[in-house]
């Protein structure tokens, strides 16, 4: 079921649809959060709330490491040094990038309906791919997802803003009236798009990454869907 947050009217003008990867065509926030259940077990005896303490050290890092697992990782030990003041063992180090290994090679987990959502879309319109983080670990989902057909550019990019889509709007000769997004955070997928004149649906993943969190009542003028599968009834 679908909630309409906006003129439909105007989706008439779409010519190509992008697409955000993680948590909208696969899963990927699950992985982080085994992860991190598994470090509270690691890092027990030297801290009571592991998420606030890494999350902090994460905001910090994201100029210097961007998104993706392997931030993450050199992240989480910075943390573990920190509030064990240094007596986190090699041992305890080791489980930690051992778990890193364990995060880059899970596999790929499509969400139901984004397969066959894409396969109907892509006879009518231009489909774009349009994801950040690490570009090899995003390469690799890429690829074992199977999905790279479907699209006629793929776009890793290290940060989503205003900027970026203009410029992956000029390259692929759209205008940003001719264009929807769809993702999974306001803050990355959907807003950006709003402010250079795109259009954007939102589907919202079962987890949310605290730094991709805004308040969403501040917001109105784009789609909201309950399942990628309601995409292809809103044309």
């Amino acid at each position: 079921m679908k909630k309409n947050m906006r003129n439909i009217n105007k989706l008439s003008k779409i010519k190509v649809i992008g697409f955000d990867a993680d948590d909208t065509l696969w899963e990927n926030e699950d992985i982080f959060l085994e992860a991190q259940n598994e470090l509270k077990i690691i890092l027990k005896k030297y801290v009571d709330n592991l998420d606030d303490e890494l999350f902090k050290t994460e905001q910090n890092n994201l100029e210097i490491y961007g998104y993706g697992i392997k931030g993450f990782i050199l992240s989480v030990i910075e943390t573990s040094i920190r509030i064990s003041n240094g007596k986190l063992d090699i041992y305890g180090i080791e489980k930690i990038l051992n778990l890193g290994k364990e995060m880059l090679s899970s596999p790929v987990t499509l969400i139901k309906g984004v397969r066959e959502t894409l396969n109907l879309l892509s006879k009518q319109y231009t489909l774009v791919l349009i994801t950040k983080g690490d570009l090899l670990d995003q390469e690799n989902k890429i690829k074992n997802s199977k999905l790279s057909g479907y699209f006629e550019s793929i776009e890793i990019v290290s940060e989503k803003n205003k900027h970026t889509y203009r410029n992956i709007l000029k390259k692929i000769n759209v205008k940003p009236e001719n264009f929807l997004m769809v993702g999974n955070s306001l803050k990355s997928d959907i807003l950006p798009v709003l402010e250079i004149g795109g259009e954007g649906a939102y589907i919202p993943y079962k987890h949310t990454w605290e730094h991709e969190k805004i308040d969403m009542k501040d917001y109105s003028n784009f789609l909201k869907l309950e399942n990628i599968s309601n995409l292809t009834s809103v044309f």
